[in-house]
């Protein structure tokens, strides 16, 4: 070697990670607004079913619509990058759940909307106190347990956003046929451009295929345009919308429960988004940052009148089918939401979106989670006596409450919280199951591998 030569000279720097990749700013906005498209219902039905549930007028319920689009997407940009160990930095998005709205509309009726926000608060705090405690669990979500829990998260989602096409059983308009087909061709052409388009228009798939649906809405006229610019055109959200909370640990009780599902819940998603984003090292380790980033992002919403605002699993699916891992396209998504949350005809647009079309744009992309699910699940050896009874267990107790409504019904009103909650039940049994099976597994034995076709 020449003497000063630098070993170092002409070689190229190590290659940043998927998750860390920096996008143009045109595909940033881009990539980032069809995070917002496919997210957006979650926000809008949550705030309007407690809105219609709870007798709120319009201006309230813009107010809240505004306040959770904001919390959206300051928790987006939090988990995004996340600083001083809030947020794994990893492309996620954040939204109201389904449970906990549900949740909270029940406290909310069943005593005020004040003790409803002040539960948020409260189950915010536990998040933090119960960490520690929940982090020496981590070990009992292997792969099994984790694929388990998410062939149930697309189950249940399906479920759920299948009501906006359909509409409620019993009502005059219910499976109409006009809108069954529009979200039958919204899937349609989804998947219709992710096979004839490639490169940033394949990327972009899932917002092409809403877009499109959309416009077949509005050609069929169903889509109602007329208030979208009446009112204000900022809206600022202010805190305590409600007056001040009221603390009541009893009616929050319900609310706390479920935070431990919902930390076991954050603990599928970032192993599934870590893994598919290319993160290198334990993704078990980046589990307490996600948690935490939910934990201080559903306190700020508490503060704002929202429900808890968690990681979603909808993106999970928009970043397994589009192949863009970056985080900083989520971060900007989250951007967009604080533009929405702040210019009050973007969110009156947003809401005006048809449920059908929307239903449509969510089914397929909770569908790639279910596939998610199914390839974890095909690095199990289910041959196995342990691993087929854990899957099969998981599956049966959490596809019954799912599949079966009211299938608890009589039971103790207490009981119900965690019974009647399929993912929640199939992914307790599971890895319980899974347990009982490893501490009778003999000592040092390994693990089955699956052979290689």
């Amino acid at each position: 070697m020449i003497s000063g030569e630098n070993p170092a000279c002409g070689a190229s720097p190590p290659k940043a990670e998927p998750a860390d990749e920096k996008l143009p700013l045109k595909n940033l906005v881009l990539f980032g607004l069809q995070h917002v498209l496919v997210m957006a219902a979650s926000p809008i039905t949550a705030v309007f079913l407690v809105a219609q549930t709870l007798g709120f007028d319009t201006a309230l319920t813009v107010a809240i619509i505004s306040a959770t689009f904001l919390i959206c997407g300051l928790g987006s940009i939090l988990q995004s990058f996340g600083p001083g160990g809030f947020g794994a930095r990893l492309p996620f998005i954040m939204v109201p759940g389904g449970a906990p709205i549900a949740i909270f509309l029940a406290i909310a009726v069943q005593t005020n909307i004040q003790t409803a926000v002040g539960a948020v608060l409260m189950t915010s705090v536990f998040y933090f106190l119960a960490l520690p405690v929940f982090r020496r669990l981590l070990r009992f979500f292997p792969p099994i347990v984790v694929g388990t829990m998410l062939l149930l998260v697309a189950v249940n989602l399906v479920k759920i956003y299948g009501g906006t096409i359909t509409g409620r059983s019993g009502e005059a308009n219910f499976a109409d046929p006009v809108n069954v087909g529009l979200a039958l061709a919204t899937i349609g052409l989804t998947v219709l451009f992710s096979r004839i388009f490639t490169g940033t228009l394949q990327r972009i798939s899932v917002m092409l295929g809403l877009i499109a649906g959309t416009l077949l809405a509005a050609a069929l006229g169903r889509i109602e345009l007329a208030g979208v610019m009446q009112g204000p055109l900022v809206a600022v959200p202010q805190p305590f919308p409600f007056g001040m909370p009221k603390f009541d640990l009893i009616a929050s009780l319900p609310l706390i429960v479920f935070s431990v599902i919902s930390m076991a819940e954050a603990t599928g998603q970032t192993i599934a988004t870590a893994e598919i984003a290319g993160r290198k090292g334990d993704a078990h380790a980046i589990v307490p940052r996600t948690i935490r980033g939910d934990a201080l992002a559903s306190l700020a919403g508490g503060l704002f009148g929202t429900s808890l605002i968690i990681t979603s699993g909808e993106n999970v699916g928009i970043v397994r089918a589009t192949g863009v891992k970056s985080r900083y396209v989520t971060a900007m998504a989250g951007v967009i939401l604080v533009v929405i949350a702040l210019i009050a005809p973007v969110s009156r647009l947003a809401s005006a979106l048809p449920g059908p079309v929307v239903g449509g744009t969510a089914v397929i992309v909770f569908s790639i989670i279910g596939v998610i699910g199914i390839d974890l699940l095909g690095r199990v050896d289910l041959r196995g006596h342990g691993a087929m009874f854990t899957l099969a267990s998981g599956l049966a107790m959490g596809l019954m409450p799912i599949l079966v409504p009211g299938l608890y019904s009589q039971f103790p009103q207490w009981s119900q919280m965690v019974l009647g909650n399929g993912l929640a039940m199939g992914t307790i049994t599971a890895a319980v199951v899974n347990a009982l099976f490893q501490l009778n597994a003999p000592r040092g034995a390994p693990e089955p591998v699956k052979e290689n076709a």
